[in-house]
């Protein structure tokens, strides 16, 4: 007997979600699974806003991705009729030689992305929230701003379902199986069969995909917003920033996004700890607020205030913090995003449905095939 489905999604996250939404658009008969509610709060994509930028210092590899999403983006909005992305303007700024501001230069160098390069006196000046130190530098974008995860999640779902995908929650997949001519995969209710299955299941990854062998680690993030005492009105107008101290550490911002009473976003980049996802410690201490707020005084001083709430969530990281996309056989992988995987959303769930249906991808994805970890 023939499956009704000819691919399964597994994981209805950020890029799970845009999986199905791409698949079905192509008449693809999809089946989505979901081990949760749509556009959840129990895993990765969540917390009201995500930084998108293309200055990107993590590798100029990235950029021919990122001009795509953009485009899928804006896509996204118009067919769902909902504000996803809003530009704010970028700004990167650390020591001459930091991985924030050389890595953001570079990018934006090899292709010509429109920047501006400040001083901290220019920096002071034009973004008087944000001080950074004597030395500092910055690479300045317009091209920068920021997406609504949650709305992402949703607009993608629905456009999938009016597409014709089947998706089905609250579902917990057991294991997905290779079988002679198709795959298998086996859920807390029920069994599933496809021709083929993207699996895309974010930090339950290492568990899922323990098989692959992947050198994948769970972090504990945490998010914080602040009040503050000055109100919320001198940030209105800010850019999104990462901002890179000498010694490394960084963080990233946003402008206040969320009216008087939604305080100010901010949060470590890469200052994790192991997690569990099943078991996620979602209190968030005293001291890992003072931790915050005493870097947030170096370079924002006038937002040290109270705290209006501060939510945890996952990074799935590799360990060179570049994605796992790959396809063998019948079985799509997308994981490992390591931080940094939102604002390619849209294009990571073209790209999967490409894979799932011809076997290859015209975006350049040879960075992410996980034979390097192995």
């Amino acid at each position: 007997m023939s499956s009704p489905y000819d691919v399964i999604v597994v994981g209805l996250g950020g890029m799970g979600s845009a999986t199905v939404r791409h698949l079905a658009a192509r008449g693809v008969r999809v089946l989505g699974l979901e081990q949760f509610t749509p556009a959840h709060d129990r895993g990765s994509s969540h917390g009201g806003s995500r930084v998108i930028r293309q200055s990107y210092f993590e590798d100029p590899a990235y950029v021919p991705l990122l001009l795509r999403a953009y485009e899928l983006w804006e896509e996204a909005e118009k067919d769902a009729s909902v504000d996803l992305l809003t530009l704010t303007g970028g700004l990167y700024l650390g020591p001459e030689r930091s991985t924030t501001f050389a890595g953001s230069l570079r990018a934006a160098q090899e292709w010509d992305l429109p920047h501006e390069v400040l001083d901290a006196r220019a920096v002071r000046e034009r973004f008087p929230t944000i001080t950074p130190a004597a030395g500092e530098v910055a690479v300045y974008e317009e091209r920068a701003g920021f997406v609504r995860p949650e709305a992402t999640v949703a607009a993608h779902l629905d456009l999938a379902a009016r597409d014709g995908a089947d998706l089905r929650f609250g579902l917990q997949v057991r294991d997905v199986v290779e079988t002679g001519d198709g795959v298998t995969v086996r859920t807390s209710d029920g069994t599933f069969t496809a021709g083929h299955v993207v699996v895309s299941p974010g930090a339950w990854a290492p568990s899922l995909l323990r098989d692959l062998g992947l050198p994948l680690r769970v972090e504990r993030q945490v998010q914080y917003w602040f009040a503050p005492p000055g109100g919320v009105e001198p940030f209105v107008d800010n850019p999104v920033y990462v901002s890179e101290q000498a010694g490394g550490a960084q963080i990233y911002g946003f402008p206040a996004i969320d009216g008087p009473r939604g305080g100010v976003k901010v949060a470590f980049f890469r200052r994790g700890t192991d997690a569990d996802p099943d078991a996620l410690d979602r209190v968030v201490t005293d001291a890992e607020v003072d931790e915050m707020r005493a870097r947030v005084a170096d370079t924002l001083p006038s937002l040290v205030g109270p705290l209006v709430k501060a939510v945890p969530c996952m990074y799935t990281t590799t360990p060179d913090e570049h994605f796992v996309i790959r396809r063998r056989d019948r079985v799509t992988v997308a994981c490992g995003f390591s931080g940094h995987g939102f604002k390619f959303v849209p294009v990571i769930g073209e790209i999967c449905a490409d894979l799932a249906t011809t076997g290859t991808t015209a975006h350049p994805i040879g960075l992410f095939d996980s034979e390097r970890l192995t």
